[in-house]
């Protein structure tokens, strides 16, 4: 984060173009944004948390939570049902053991039966969320350097097409450490079914009893 170059062009006065650093090293009084976004395919939609520490399965989870209280409950009030499709590495990775205990914890916390459908390894860029939500995102921000946490929310949130998507962003300032380790214990107590096609990679879990 900081007045570092953004490909594209933005419209500026003649002979005043904004003035950007070479190198873009951290600049760690500012330091980093981790955008995490859900898009909702039927309604369009799409929300994006902006962390300010790790891209962690813990904050992966948290983003997705979020969504589900500020938008997804509403949308969907007799919902019993989550299905999440995620690509199979990163933060939401298909063999992180941290991602499916943060699940475990939604699906208790809000009764849901979470199903995660992971795109096999190299088909991330079939993922709607890249084609449908993140492009747009770039294209609304292209040229302008990415200055502060305001900028990067308010840009992805004014994040509009023709087609009708809408967007909602805000910042998360929790911290979300690297290295939690997750016990065989924690993973045997996580109520998952495997599906018979892929199961490392399609999965439900369920709400635990209680």
């Amino acid at each position: 984060m900081g007045d570092f170059k953004n490909n594209g062009r933005e419209l500026r006065p003649k002979g005043d173009p904004e003035k950007v650093r070479v190198h873009d090293f951290v600049i760690l009084e500012l330091g980093r944004a981790a955008p995490y976004g859900v898009y909702d395919v039927t309604q369009n939609a799409g929300w994006v948390s902006v962390g300010v520490d790790h891209d962690t399965a813990a904050f992966a989870a948290q983003s997705i939570r979020r969504w589900w209280e500020s938008m997804g409950n509403a949308a969907y009030p007799r919902a019993a049902r989550l299905l999440i499709t995620a690509d199979s590495g990163g933060s939401n990775g298909a063999r992180v053991r941290l991602w499916k205990l943060e699940l475990q914890r939604l699906a208790d916390d809000t009764g849901l039966q979470v199903s995660i459908c992971h795109l096999p390894p190299g088909t991330s860029k079939w993922n709607k969320i890249e084609h449908r939500l993140f492009s747009y995102i770039s294209q609304n921000w292209r040229g302008k350097p990415l200055i502060s946490h305001t900028v990067i929310v308010n840009l992805i949130a004014t994040t509009t097409t023709k087609t009708g998507l809408r967007v909602r962003a805000e910042l998360d300032t929790r911290k979300y450490p690297k290295g939690v380790k997750v016990s065989d214990q924690d993973m045997a107590a996580i109520r998952i079914e495997h599906d018979k096609f892929h199961g490392e990679w399609n999965y439900t879990i369920l709400p635990r009893p209680g």
